[in-house]
């Protein structure tokens, strides 16, 4: 909890400087977001390591093959980016940008999740055999 309230804090006071600096340049305001952006990732960083740690031990005692976990970590991990990356694109005002970026992301997401549905797929077959 703290860390959430650490990086709250710290995008609202980016927020509020790139509203007072937007005046005089837009750019730099954008500059400033996505430095208060990347500065938030990489201390939520270390935090998602513990998750990702948990899940892996509940890939190992689940007995499920880790196989079928690595295509949901990538599409969360790409949901995460295109999240991040679209609002930056409508803060700079390029709402058009930021559908691509949203579009691409579901691209992505569908393409890693492809060893996933073909797993099922195999499965449906065999119990329809």
């Amino acid at each position: 909890m703290e860390l959430a309230i650490q990086a709250a804090g710290a995008c609202v006071v980016c927020a509020l400087l790139a509203v007072v600096v937007r005046r005089g340049s837009p750019e730099t305001a954008l500059l400033l977001a996505v430095a208060a952006a990347v500065v938030v990732l990489l201390a939520v960083g270390q935090a998602l390591e513990e998750v990702i740690s948990f899940l892996a031990e509940l890939g190992e005692r689940s007995g499920i093959s880790p196989e079928l976990f690595v295509p949901l970590y990538k599409a969360v991990g790409i949901a995460l980016v295109v999240r991040v990356g679209g609002s930056l694109c409508r803060d700079a005002g390029e709402s058009a940008l930021a559908s691509v970026v949203e579009t691409a992301g579901a691209v992505c997401a569908l393409v890693v999740s492809l060893p996933l549905l073909r797993t099922v797929l195999s499965l449906l077959l065999e119990l329809m055999e």
